[in-house]
């Protein structure tokens, strides 16, 4: 075994979005694409002596051929150790649980999160930092200014790594260990939650489905659910993790976990049901017949947190993202705990969490988590409601019910417009700044603007700023209008459209979102000029 130093040149185009680098897997395939963002990394860290690693993805196509790549890599800067999942393979919020348990300097997490994967898909790469988050906006950037000069980039000539087998090996001299991808997470899992408390839930006939989509959270969900909880065999569908996610679309929402929708819909539907996306960080709860939002699920927990082990002396406050809605802050007020508003994007919960300042942290994507790690975790959310569900004996139609009764119903929609022309989307976001000092104070369509700005967030623990976070136009009813462009995507641009109407009235609890949303949605149209601009007549998903 040698370390090589190969000459490469840059690639442009290699900045992190929200959630690291997402591309699509050919341009990951060009020679050196990998590895000058790998090298990047390790010039923005530093040699790696006395330095251990965490490496795994979702088991997306290309993952195994990137952990190889990043193994050679990381022995040929000095990182003394590597764990790594077996097959490659661990959840978004796993690695964060092992960077945490193991006081790993940080990992390298493989996922494009919820875009389709295959080999005509996405991949995405990400730094996390010792804490287990994301790293925060001074990293990827100086991840990027490097990717920018870049002339070489060092890498072992070693043969590849069994994967499949756990124990160790060497690569020059790093120790590599293959690891049980669920072993700790498990664990941590069982320490949070009243896992008797389940047990008996299942061992009295209730039924759930959980739809893995056919990624990451299937081995999770099958050891826990299945394995630890009980669950009888069949609880967990589309369990297998596959490089082309079935050829499905691994994002759990009702657009794209229709299979379980009309299994909670239909007749014989089970009690409870849930879904988890590409990486394991995400999540959707399902009632009979009922979807609960993400903002509603976060405000929930929030309210009945204490019937978990874990969180049994109550919560320190909630933090979510701003286009997530208002449901959470409508408990915090109730518990006399602050609620955070930041900007899309986990790693914005990383210093509120480290400063004790939050416990519980949620977005509108389909995102909740704790301070258990420092990232959202699908499987979480899950067991949190199979926890409260347990301790209450109630359904989950009455436990949101009754959340409505007692705090209002924020009735609450995202459209996307997706892989618009980036032009058009920029030209619609500069038009919407311009308009922003005379829309406050207006009358829209009966709606009075109290507030209308581009959101700017200063964190409260290191005072960095972030601005042009999303264009916010509140009303005084609490209703609220909010644009902003995704990060996330691989094509062209994404147009968020977020819709939020406030109804404290229990009689009218009962309305159509969509239509308790329409007036607003026109309201919007008429102040972007979104249709026009992006030629676009309706979103393409609506969630």
């Amino acid at each position: 075994m040698t370390i090589q130093t190969v000459a490469t040149t840059p690639f442009a185009g290699q900045r992190p979005g929200t959630s690291g680098l997402r591309k699509k897997v050919t341009e990951f395939q060009q020679p050196g694409y990998l590895e000058n963002f790998v090298e990047a990394i390790f010039l923005t860290l530093g040699e790696g002596a006395e330095r251990s690693l965490v490496v795994g993805g979702d088991g997306r196509y290309f993952n195994r051929q990137a952990v190889q790549t990043i193994l050679r890599m990381a022995a040929a800067h000095g990182i003394e150790r590597v764990l790594v999942g077996r097959g490659g393979i661990l959840s978004t919020p796993a690695v964060s649980c092992v960077i945490r348990k193991h006081a790993a300097f940080g990992g390298i997490v493989l996922s494009a999160s919820h875009n389709p994967g295959g080999p005509d898909g996405d991949f995405g790469i990400k730094y996390n930092i010792e804490n287990g988050g994301p790293a925060p906006e001074k990293i990827t950037e100086a991840i990027f200014a490097n990717t920018q000069t870049l002339t070489a980039y060092r890498i072992s000539d070693a043969p590849p790594v069994d994967l499949d087998v756990l124990g160790t090996t060497r690569i020059e001299n790093m120790v590599v260990e293959v690891i049980d991808p669920v072993a700790d997470y498990a664990g941590l899992m069982a320490r949070l939650f009243d896992f008797d408390a389940i047990r008996a839930l299942f061992a009295r006939g209730f039924s759930m489905r959980f739809d893995a989509m056919h990624a990451v959270s299937g081995p999770y969900a099958h050891a826990i659910l299945e394995g630890m909880l009980g669950a009888p065999s069949g609880t967990v569908i589309n369990g297998v993790p596959r490089e082309d996610f079935g050829g499905g679309h691994p994002d759990p929402n009702p657009v794209n976990a229709a299979e379980l929708i009309a299994l909670m819909n239909g007749p014989g539907a089970p009690d409870f049901g849930a879904a988890s996306d590409g990486d394991g960080d995400r999540n959707m709860i399902v009632g009979r017949r009922l979807a609960v939002t993400p903002s509603d699920s976060l405000a929930i927990i929030a309210a009945n947190a204490t019937v978990a082990p874990g969180y049994k002396h109550g919560i320190s406050g909630i933090a979510r993202s701003m286009p997530t809605s208002t449901a959470a802050d409508r408990v915090a007020d109730a518990l006399g705990i602050s609620c955070f508003e930041t900007p899309t994007g986990w790693k914005y919960f990383g210093n509120l969490m480290d400063a004790n300042l939050v416990t519980l942290c949620g977005e509108e994507s389909y995102g909740t988590g704790s301070h258990h790690i420092r990232e959202k975790d699908g499987l979480w959310a899950v067991l949190f409601w199979l926890n409260l569900l347990a301790a209450s004996g109630k359904g989950v139609e009455q436990i949101v019910r009754e959340h409505w009764a007692r705090f209002g119903r924020n009735y609450y929609s995202r459209h996307d417009y997706e892989a618009v022309d980036a032009g058009a989307a920029d030209q619609m976001m500069q038009a919407l700044r311009e308009q922003l000092p005379e829309l406050a104070g207006r009358r829209l369509d009966g709606h009075h603007v109290a507030e209308a700005d581009d959101f700017v967030y200063n964190d409260p623990v290191d005072g960095s700023v972030a601005t042009r976070q999303g264009i916010r136009i509140i009303m005084s009813d609490g209703s609220r209008i909010v644009f902003r462009l995704s990060g996330t995507g691989t094509e062209g641009a994404t147009i968020r459209l977020y819709l939020e109407r406030y109804e404290p009235d229990p009689a009218r609890h009962d309305l159509d979102t969509q239509e308790a949303l329409r007036r607003l949605a026109e309201i919007a149209d008429d102040i972007s000029g979104l249709r026009r601009r992006t030629g676009r007549e309706s979103p393409t998903v609506i969630t």
